[in-house]
């Protein structure tokens, strides 16, 4: 009895067990089932454009129709920040350089170009003291040098003889007369010579034909007058310049300004004399842009003794120039030193007087110079460790500590760019090291992986403030008359059609009469010069006012009205505006960008009678 319940209960347990595998192979396997839970999840899709964008199987992106792709592995991320991590072998693969931040006076060349032309302080201009007749003209060309008291020409005039006889006669009965006094000054401010008036009064006698002496040495390069012409009292003889020193005109962009200052040196030459360099110094930079050219003149002034710079021929120049920050040029050879304001080849080593004008010496940092005592050097990075989008400037700093290679975005405020360096005024420190090769492959991945990066700040503390919407007040009433001009002008700019734009903004205005707030507006889209320029900000502040009637009182606008997004605008800040129909054709790009944006909402559907 005992036997048969064992061999029983054997049996139970064998059937037991059979149907438990069974069961058991029967049922899923949540661990498989899990492991594929898992890597479906690590599989993650989003927009290339819009990083924003993640779903979980292929398709195309909601706001670009674009293919989406699959978000890359081996990297590590930290979505709160810009920071990325990657394997020594991703870092030789992304060709990753860097280099440290420095302090260091960065150098640039700037070139310029211009003319030879007169020192305007060494012209004189010889005109008649008294009327005369030209006897004789010993000048009878325009070129010819002349020294200082060479004849020029011979002049009679009754005037003069007059005025030597007063002179004589009051000699004679007094030397020292107060009458004798004025008569000799009257001869002196005629321009006779003080060796010219003694030999009057050697001679004894009065004469009625006078010799021109030139006042001054030079070459004459005016003659306004012809042998036997009469001429009167001021009017113009010859123009002598002294060519010992010329100035040279040229032609600085805006950019160059920075780099520019009173004083510094300009190496420059000239194609009449090929291989040989001049050297001059800035004495004067114009204080008004030329309108025309989009320059400013600056005029440099040369010494030439040897005669061999003709006024009229062309120049290139270059200025070396090293700047120190906060607009400051620096120049080892001044530092320290007084300068005249006036006459810049004037330099000395303490204060004092200028020998040629006499005004008193100003210090060199006065001018615009660094100051060395004072200030330090700028830091400065290559220009190809920031990426920039315009308003905004992004380095990827090598973080020192990392057990793998990890960067981490900052955006950096900078300077003035200074050959291949740009000068940094905030976000970094001496001896960070920042990506100057392979940063942009480092964003891309940020980008890729949704993160804050150069074109995508995200919600980092640092962005900086989205656009304000423009919008402008239209009432219903006036609404109704302008939406079809509206919607003529927003056709227009879908087909890149500039002219068209303008011609619908017209017949608009004369709808809405020349005064008021969407009458000005619409002036300036009239003034646009570029498609861009109408389209943002002027065309979406239009449209702002359009959507916010359609909102309001949908009634007021004739037939269905769409209200479409793009995302793109404004650098992913959006804008709107509004369609008649459901098929999405973009304003704001035209034809580069026809399809980008997507449907927000039906303002007013259609109302359709029920069956």
């Amino acid at each position: 009895m005992k036997k048969s319940k064992n061999v029983s209960f054997i049996v139970t347990a064998v059937v037991a067990l059979t149907v438990g595998i069974l069961i058991g192979k029967l049922l899923p396997d949540k661990g498989e089932n899990a492991h594929k839970g898992a890597h479906q999840e690590a599989t993650t899709w989003t927009c290339s454009m819009h990083p924003q964008i993640q779903v979980s199987e292929p398709g195309k992106c909601p706001s670009c129709a674009m293919d989406l792709i699959q978000l890359k592995k081996g990297m590590a991320h930290d979505h709160a920040s810009r920071i990325l991590t990657m394997s020594e072998s991703s870092k030789a693969l992304a060709e990753i350089q860097t280099t440290v931040v420095k302090r260091d006076f960065p150098e640039v060349e700037v070139r310029l170009v211009g003319k030879i032309d007169f020192d305007e302080t060494r012209e004189k201009s010889l005109t008649a003291r008294f009327p005369a007749r030209i006897e004789k003209l010993f000048v009878n060309y325009t070129g010819i040098p002349v020294k200082a008291e060479e004849h020029l020409a011979v002049v009679y005039s009754p005037d003069l003889l007059s005025a030597q006889r007063e002179f004589l006669t009051s000699h004679r009965s007094n030397p020292d007369s107060s009458i004798t006094r004025a008569a000799r000054e009257k001869l002196r401010l005629w321009d006779l010579l003080p060796e010219q008036i003694e030999e009057i009064l050697e001679k004894g006698e009065a004469s009625d034909h006078f010799v021109l002496k030139a006042p001054t040495g030079g070459v004459v390069v005016e003659k306004n007058v012809k042998e036997g012409d009469y001429v009167k009292t001021g009017q113009p003889l010859f123009r002598i310049v002294d060519l010992s020193v010329l100035w040279v005109y040229l032609d600085a962009y805006e950019s160059d300004l920075s780099w520019l200052r009173y004083g510094q040196g300009v190496d420059f030459t000239v194609e009449a004399i090929p291989g040989e360099t001049f050297h001059g110094q800035i004495a004067f930079i114009e204080p008004e842009l030329n309108r025309k050219t989009r320059t400013v003149s600056v005029r440099v002034i040369i010494p030439e003794p040897d005669r061999r710079l003709k006024p009229g021929m062309f120049v290139r120049g270059i200025v070396q120039s090293k700047l120190a920050g906060h607009g400051k040029v620096y120049a080892p050879e001044l530092s320290g030193k007084w300068i005249s304001p006036m006459h810049p080849e004037i330099i000395s080593d303490e204060p004092g007087k200028c020998n040629v004008c006499g005004m008193d010496l100003v210090p060199v940092e006065s001018l615009g110079y660094f100051d060395k005592d004072a200030e330090g050097a700028p830091l400065i990075i290559p220009t190809s460790a920031a990426l920039r989008t315009g308003k905004r400037a992004v380095v990827y700093v090598e973080q020192p500590k990392a057990s793998t290679p990890t960067y981490e975005g900052r955006e950096v405020s900078l300077g003035p760019r200074a050959g291949d360096h740009f000068i940094v005024t905030e976000g970094l420190a001496e001896g960070e090291k920042v990506v100057t090769k392979g940063a942009f492959k480092i964003d891309s991945a940020l980008q890729i992986h949704a993160q804050p990066s150069m074109m995508n700040p995200g919600t980092d503390a640092t962005q900086s403030k989205l656009p304000e919407t423009p919008s402008i007040q239209i009432e219903a009433e006036l609404a109704t008359k302008i939406w079809k001009p509206y919607l003529a002008i927003q056709d227009a700019l879908v087909n890149d059609n500039l002219v068209k734009a303008k011609s619908e903004a017209k017949a608009m205005m004369d709808i809405t009469g020349h005064q008021g707030a969407l009458p000005d507006l619409l002036h300036k889209m009239l003034a646009a010069e570029t498609l861009d320029a109408m389209r943002k900000p002027h065309f979406e502040t239009l449209a702002n006012g359009m959507i916010a009637v359609a909102k309001a009182n949908p009634q007021a606008l004739e037939g269905e009205i769409f209200l479409m997004h793009c995302p793109m605008v404004h650098g992913d800040h959006g804008a709107d505006w509004l369609q008649t129909n459901d098929k999405l054709v973009n304003p704001y790009f035209g034809a580069r960008m026809l399809r980008c944006g997507k449907l927000k909402e039906n303002l007013k559907p259609s109302i359709t009678e029920p069956e």
